[in-house]
């Protein structure tokens, strides 16, 4: 079962904002948070805030960040918080950090594809990695600015170029997706959400994201027709919200939630929890794209097994199949954009 936010560590599944209460008594993690004042920035530091597996938190932002500082840092919990404005002042925010988490970037509005983001983000993504090659070689890289199907590429190019890459530790943060796939699902059959686990794989926009769920923990069935629907409104919930925001946004809130389950999942497998698994958009040998979203089996140096597909049925093998070409395409133009990029 995929890990959560937010529950006793000692269970998987999902919960409440808990998640950190770990067995370890390695609790002592420095995250940094690079888009800190944005929509999924302050609430995903927020949460982050919360939880007893983060000591010392880095909020980086070219605006507003000491004011988000601020405002944290009156909240009872032990992580300390700090804040980071303009580009001076990101080297010493990613200073010894064990995880850095970009949401940087500007959001989608009504009419927009996630690729449509890609001149803006890309250029932001390809320096704050850059940033992070120089100044913390060594941390688990966790990407959230869209499109992840790209902007992962660009990372790992990046990497490549400052000689530090390490595919274990470059993650695409596709959480949402599985976490959106939980909650249509028990509401479909009328679960409790925090006991359903769907993985989802292939990528991060329309089409690319693939929910197994003959793969679905505890198992269900839908007739085709349901199928088709609900696979559909997993695929574009995102366009759900932007839709339903009429222009103020996109999904923040529950991507915030989304990303704090990656990082806490992260961090408890830093501090050796065993089990811990995740689905993200990684380097990976699984299909003849080059990067594809699976079950990751996480450990104290990032990924330490990739889970693979495993058996699915007929119906999500054309999904897969019907993801490659623009899978490929999306990789590719990530890679160019890198290699171009000064």
């Amino acid at each position: 079962m995929l890990s959560r936010i937010a529950r006793p560590a000692a269970a998987t599944g999902a919960g409440a904002l808990r998640r950190g209460i770990a067995t370890s008594a390695q609790n002592n993690a420095k995250v940094a948070v690079l888009g800190a004042s944005g929509g999924i920035g302050q609430p995903l530091s927020l949460l982050l805030k919360n939880s007893p597996l983060v000591s010392k938190l880095s909020l980086y932002d070219i605006a507003h960040t000491p004011g988000v500082a601020a405002d944290l840092s009156h909240i009872e919990t032990k992580a300390n918080v700090k804040g980071f404005m303009g580009p001076q002042q990101l080297p010493e925010c990613l200073k010894g950090c064990n995880v850095v988490v970009i949401p940087a970037g500007v959001p989608r509005k009504p009419g927009m594809t996630r690729d449509d983001l890609f001149n803006t983000n890309a250029s932001i993504v390809a320096t704050l990695t850059s940033a992070c090659a120089k100044h913390c070689p060594e941390a688990m890289i966790c990407i959230i600015s869209n499109p992840v199907n790209s902007t992962i590429p660009i990372t790992s190019e990046v990497f490549k170029k400052h000689g530090v890459y390490n595919p274990k530790k470059i993650f695409g943060v596709t959480t949402l997706d599985i976490v959106r796939a939980n909650t249509f699902v028990a509401e479909l059959k009328g679960l409790d959400p925090a006991q359903v686990s769907v993985p989802v794989i292939g990528g991060h926009a329309g089409k690319t994201i693939i929910p197994l769920i003959s793969q679905c923990t505890p198992k269900v069935d839908f007739p085709h027709d349901q199928l088709i629907k609900l696979t559909g409104r997993i695929q574009e919930a995102g366009t759900e919200v932007v839709q339903a925001k009429a222009g103020a946004g996109s999904a923040t809130l529950s991507m915030a939630y989304a990303g704090a389950r990656f990082v806490f999942s992260l961090l408890n497998a830093i501090n050796g929890k065993e089990g811990v698994i995740e689905c993200a958009f990684v380097r990976s040998d699984e299909t003849e794209s080059p990067y594809f979203s699976t079950p990751l089996l996480l450990g104290k140096n990032g990924i330490e097994k990739n889970l693979g597909i495993g058996k699915i049925t007929s119906f999500e093998q054309q999904m897969v199949a019907d993801a490659m070409s623009e899978l490929k395409a999306s990789v590719k133009k990530g890679e160019e954009f890198a290699k171009s990029f000064k």
